[in-house]
Order: C-alpha cells, then structure tokens, then sequence
C-alpha cells in the first residue's frame, strides 16, 4: 500500500478562499474537502474524519469556536484544528486555543506560512499517535518471541505480506498468539503509524454486535464502530467463526465496496481499513454447515497462514518463560521469581494443550502465589495439576491486593476466566455452563475485561 495523502477539510463559507486554500493544499499532495458551513461540515467529518482541519470562525449557522467546543465535546478522535478569522477577538483567539486548537491563522491569509502550519500540525499529529503505537507496542510485546526455525519462518512470511494489502486469514489452536502475529504484521505494513484495533468477535453479543462494527447516529450524537475506529490501520477480528449471521452479511458489504451506513443513520460512511482475521475452528466445516457464510469466507481467506502449536516449536519456551517472567515484574509490579534448569527442561518436553497463553497464565500464576527466588520442578508440576494445591502467598503479596476493591476484582475476575476458558479448551458455551453464568452476561463480562477470545 503505497502512504495515503493525508485528507484535509476546509470550513469556509467564503467560496473564494475555499477554492484558493484547496487548490494550494491540492498542489502540495493533499487530498482535500470543502464545507461553506458548519451543517456541511458535521457531514462531512462524519463520512470521513479528516486528518486536518481549517475551521473559519465567522459562519452564518454556527461560529467555529462552537463547532470546535461541539467536536471536543464528541467521544470520537479529533485530528488537530486550525482556526481562521479575519475579524477575530483575543477573546476569540484564547478559546479556541482553550479549546485545543493547534493554531490561529489570520485573514488574509499567508499562504506559505499556511501550509508551514499544515505541515507542522500533521507532523505533531503523526509524532502523536506513534508515540501511542509505541506505548502500545511496549505493552503487548509486538515481536513474535522465539528462535526457533517455526517462528523466524513465520515473522519472514508476515513481513512479505505487510508489503500488500491482501487479507490474511490466522488460523491455529486457541493460545498459539494469533492476535500478537497479527499486530507484527500491522507494525512492519505502511500502516504501521495508524491504529490497529482488535476484537474478540465471540466476546460480542448479536444483539450488539452491529453498533460495535458499524457504529451509531443518535440525537446528533455519532458513536464510531470498531471499522472507522481502525481507519487507515488494521482491524483484527479474533475467532471469525463466532461471528452472527448478520453481522455477516453487512460485512460483506462493508468490505466489497469500503463503505457502510452507521446503526441509524443515512450517509455512507467510508473507511480505509485493512481486515485480518483468525480462527482455531476449521471454517470450510463452518461453511458447509451453512454456520459461516461462503462469500464472507473468501473474502478474508485470500491468504492463509497456519500458526503452528507451541509444541511444534518447544525450544522456545525458555525464551517465552523469560520473556514472561519480565512482563509481570514490569506491567503488574510482582516479585522476582526465575525458573530452575530442572523446571525449564520439564517445561519444554510438556505438551502444551493451552499454547502460548497456557504459558503466560502459568507464569502468571507461579509468581504471583509461589514463594522465593526460584521456581522449582515441584512447584510446576503442582501448579500444572491443579491450581487448588499451589503454594500459599506467604509473604509475597501480589501488588494487585493493594488496589481499590473493584480494581483488585476486576483483576482476579480476569485471571479467573482466563484460567477456565482455557480449560475448558477455548469454549464460551462450556465456559459458560462451568461457571454457571448465563452466556449473554458472558459475553458482556468477557468484553468488558478485554479478554481475547
């Protein structure tokens, strides 16, 4: 995918300065729109979010300082605003600058020292969300862990095909880290500066499912789906095969023409959005059984890429333990513990059955209910048996048991799930029926903890 022009919208109802700035900003490479007022303006923004915006103040529906305060007030990403005015106060000036407008350009304009601003807003702008990215990737852990021929083989696949855009199809075990393979993907493609939003479809319940992905207009209010949420980035759809029959259906059409109408609304909305997705379930079964829809199938599979088992590669596993080991000492603040020779050889001839996230979750736990320095055989081989008979706290006191009540629930409540829905083999229905919890409360329970399906 050759790097988009980044899309301006200028507000303007003086036709003679909208037709000069847009033809200047069009000259340097832009892709530019263009509202007289502020109603054209709300629709346009809503098609599209621009990347930039040139807001004159004096309109004869709306000012600009109240479209901005109206903008600001909105849920949705706003990109940098700069404010225009040939009459403007200082009074004028301070709010918007209040506001968070990037700067304020006075009438007549200068047009060189325009597109100096443009091009400075939008390099602040871009430094921004790749400073986002990076903290995002930090806390993830972007690069597939391992030395292995099986994942330097993999990581060589995924950079060939960040290159194009072609929709790529994970499909592995429940735990084999499909998401984290997908967002290596999303970080050596060009669209590596923008978002890259993932859901875990068999977290949606059907009777939201089509406000999540598509988005809301209600009372003038717009709430943006997980498809414009990802615009110029990448969406991952986490276990595809759980996905409604229609929902579906409107993302066939949103991804055959780029374009979808929001839940209540009337204008087209269009997107730039590479899709990926995974599953562990053999979706040609899906789709003979009339489960999973054949043309949505294509659609995604135009390349498949299987993600191999942990135990196809087990001499990863001490780097993965490691790996770890250091991101919860960072992330959630718990003590040193590291693994013995003994444990880390019986580690990597165990089978595996939950993957990579059995891994984690075992770590996980090691640390946070065994006691001393060192993890020792016996002590992995109990907590593999049955996390009843692991050691007792002691005086390592996990730093989560120092949070607010609901924080520290919300924390074990994750941890709880987590541990039982890999047990019972990456099943919501057999999760459901072994915690006896109704499975739309699930569903609504395993979305709001962010828990990857």
């Amino acid at each position: 995918m050759n790097k988009q022009a980044p899309y301006i919208l200028v507000v303007d109802d003086e036709h003679d300065i909208r037709q000069l700035v847009s033809e200047i900003l069009e000259d340097e490479g832009y892709e530019v729109a263009m509202a007289e007022n502020a109603a054209e303006a709300r629709k346009l923004r809503n098609q599209r979010p621009p990347n930039l915006i040139l807001l004159d103040i004096w309109m004869p529906d709306c000012d600009g300082i109240t479209l901005l305060r109206e903008w600001v007030a909105d849920d949705s990403p706003l990109g940098p605003v700069i404010m225009m005015s040939g009459h403007a106060s200082v009074e004028s000036a301070v709010e918007a600058t209040r506001l968070g407008a990037y700067d304020f350009l006075e009438k007549p304009l200068s047009l060189a020292k325009l597109l100096l601003i443009v091009e400075r807003a939008l390099e602040a702008s871009s430094l921004q969300r790749e400073n986002a990215g990076l903290k995002q990737q930090l806390m993830i852990g972007v690069e597939p862990i391992g030395k292995s021929a099986v994942i330097e083989r993999t990581k060589d696949n995924l950079k060939r095909l960040a290159q194009h855009d072609a929709r790529v199809l994970f499909v592995g075990e429940a735990g084999v880290g499909k998401e984290m393979f997908a967002r290596y993907l999303h970080s050596n493609s060009p669209r590596r500066d923008g978002p890259f939003v993932d859901v875990s479809v068999g977290s949606i319940s059907p009777e939201n499912a089509a406000v999540e992905f598509f988005g809301r207009e209600e009372n003038g209010r717009i709430y943006r789906g997980l498809l414009e949420q990802a615009d110029r980035g990448t969406l991952f759809l986490g276990e595809i095969g759980g996905m409604d029959p229609e929902t579906q259906s409107r993302l066939i059409s949103a991804l055959e023409s780029s374009s979808f109408l929001r839940v209540g609304g009337s204008q087209a909305v269009r997107v730039d959005v590479r899709v990926v997705a995974s599953t562990r379930m053999s979706l040609d079964d899906e789709v003979k059984s009339g489960r999973f829809r054949q043309d949505l199938y294509y659609l995604l599979n135009v390349v498949k890429l299987d993600i191999e088992p942990l135990r196809a590669h087990n001499e990863d596993v001490p780097n993965l333990l490691n790996f770890y080991v250091d991101h919860f000492i960072v992330q959630e603040k718990l003590p040193f513990r590291r693994f013995s020779m003994a444990a880390q050889n019986y580690l990597r001839h165990y089978s595996w059955p939950g993957n990579v996230r059995e891994l984690r979750n075992l770590v996980q736990r090691l640390m946070i209910l065994g006691a001393g320095d060192d993890i020792e055989l016996d002590e992995v081989k109990t907590a593999l048996g049955s996390i009843a008979e692991q050691p007792k706290l002691g005086n390592n006191v996990p730093e989560f048991f120092n949070l607010p009540l609901k924080e520290a629930r919300d924390h074990f409540e994750k941890s709880y799930l987590e541990y039982h829905f890999e047990k019972n083999g990456g099943s919501v229905a057999k999760l459901a029926s072994a915690i006896g919890m109704e499975r739309t409360h699930l569903y609504r329970k395993l979305h709001s903890l962010k828990i990857k399906l």
